[in-house]
């Protein structure tokens, strides 16, 4: 039996990652033109390359890469592993949000929790932490929280004493410093088999505020976050990784 006070990045090997990698990038369009925006380029590495080295130092072993517009470079210059990583892949023909994509790709899925990760964010909160904070609240859903110093441009994130969310403000009633969803979610196998087939879903906007009142756990990370889906945005990623990498 695990111990759930003990948890390592081991007890994170047998879970599948998903990367959703399949946005059609049309706010970074002006900068980055010729490529899914997960490929944008930070100093000389794509930025999925962020992502997959996280995944690798949790021993964690297989991904799926949700894959859409312009989804085959993607595959192209990764192919089937990174490191120690199998990489598999789920392509959309048409575009299915966040929500769509994840029950595509889970037939590709073999464990029963399923690390989330948005393709175009990172944190540097510690993975096995999420995990294991995520085993000891038997959590069905639980998403990484960043805390930043004006939520406007993400909303914020209420949670209770226990944890458990209350509610998601939205961007325009938002302000200020608070916690935030930083695009990082472990999901039960069944509760991503709720989500609807063969369209459009967004778990942000349609599942989440669906599943909080069967309860959904927010786990507070301290990490440093940046997503690069806006011109200013991409413009500090080289600033950000050559810090975190210093660190």
């Amino acid at each position: 039996m695990v111990n759930l006070n003990v948890l390592t990045s081991k007890d994170l090997a047998g879970v599948t990652a998903t990367i959703l990698a399949g946005g059609l990038g049309t706010r970074l369009r002006s900068v980055v033109v010729d490529r899914p925006k997960t490929l944008a380029k930070i100093g000389d590495r794509p930025f999925l390359t962020y992502l997959l080295e996280k995944l690798a130092a949790t021993e964690i072993k297989n991904v799926v890469l949700c894959i859409g517009y312009l989804g085959e470079q993607i595959e192209t210059i990764f192919g089937n592993s990174y490191k120690s990583l199998n990489l598999f892949y789920s392509q959309e023909t048409s575009p299915l949000g966040t929500g769509g994509a994840l029950r595509l790709a889970l037939p590709l899925v073999k464990s029963d929790s399923i690390l989330v990760m948005n393709g175009d964010s990172f944190c540097d909160a510690s993975l096995s932490d999420f995990f294991s904070d995520y085993c000891q609240q038997k959590a069905e859903v639980s998403l990484l929280l960043t805390q930043v110093s004006d939520t406007s441009r993400y909303g914020q994130v209420k949670l209770d004493t226990n944890g458990k969310l209350i509610s998601f403000a939205e961007k325009a009633n938002s302000s200020g410093s608070g916690w935030i969803n930083a695009g990082i979610y472990l999901i039960k196998r069944q509760k991503v088999q709720e989500i609807p087939e063969n369209r459009f879903v967004s778990l942000e906007k349609e599942m989440f505020p669906t599943w909080i009142e069967s309860g959904i756990y927010g786990y507070q990370a301290s990490g440093r976050f940046i997503d690069i889906g806006t011109p200013e945005s991409y413009a500090q990623a080289e600033n950000f990784f050559a810090a975190h990498k210093s660190e």
